[in-house]
């Protein structure tokens, strides 16, 4: 296990990273003997720096879900971050200026109406606990160089989130078949990507109730109000300024993403 002091450290220059759009090299390169439990208490740091600078924690997220992502990637399991108000794109225009080198992804939304914390949540219990659901895309950016990042960079990096869009729509998830919701992503007008909710671990409710497990065993619930990101039904997508991506995923509504 790395030491407080070297957990501190890395946090540090991820936040650092973050605030001056400049990558470092992997923490699995110059850390290797950095294991999962390391990488979340760096992840849990580098969100507290984000808080002491004002931003607000209002949900989680699940990555690399999907066999898709998780060959692009080479990492062979999820994991979990954090979002937060800062994070909102709530008219859909993202600042690449903020941005490393991002990326952009179709996901299901989930906003909670009440607790849960694991363990011992089912997909069951996710549902029951969910208020609406919605399309998003995740624009993924990565503090490590080149994306050059196996399981651990990811999870200190929390989860390589950047921004996120949600479509003005939310629809109640009672009589949803959440694994037979297709998505279809364009890019610039051109078909891009097409994939469906049982692309994310079997359903896209499996996915939060393996986050709420995984939180669970560090303390950490899902509250009320929250939202949650149950990972990519398509492969990533190269994102820069001038590109415009659309999804639409019938039932549940459609989203934009115009990087400037």
């Amino acid at each position: 296990m790395l030491s407080a002091q070297r957990i501190n450290e890395i946090a540090q220059a991820l936040h650092q990273a973050m605030r001056e759009r400049r990558a470092i090299a992997p923490i699995s390169e110059t850390d290797p003997g950095i294991e999962v439990d390391d990488a979340y208490r760096i992840s849990r740091a580098f969100m507290g720096l984000r808080e002491a600078a004002g931003e607000r924690v209002i949900g989680k997220k699940i990555g690399v879900t999907s066999p898709a992502v998780q060959e692009m990637l080479g990492i062979d399991q999820p994991d979990f971050g954090f979002l937060t108000d800062a994070m909102w794109c709530r008219d859909g225009v993202v600042d690449t200026r903020g941005l490393i080198a991002p990326r952009a992804e179709a996901e299901i939304g989930f906003r909670l109406k009440s607790d849960l914390k694991g363990p011992g949540v089912t997909p069951g219990d996710v549902l029951a606990a969910t208020e609406s659901v919605m399309a998003c895309f995740e624009i993924v950016d990565s503090r490590i160089q080149d994306w050059r990042i196996r399981v651990c960079d990811t999870i200190a990096d929390n989860a390589s989130c950047g921004v996120f869009i949600l479509s003005d729509d939310e629809v109640p998830v009672s009589g949803l078949e959440l694994k037979d919701v297709c998505v279809t992503v364009t890019k610039n007008g051109k078909l891009l990507s097409e994939g469906s909710g049982a692309s994310v671990q079997g359903a896209p409710e499996n996915a939060v109730a393996w986050l709420a497990n995984t939180l669970g065993e560090y303390g950490i619930p899902f509250q009320a109000g929250e939202i949650i990101l149950s990972g990519s039904l398509v492969p990533l997508a190269d994102a820069a300024a001038g590109d415009v991506f659309r999804l639409s995923m019938p039932g549940l509504g459609e989203a934009e993403a115009r990087f400037t």
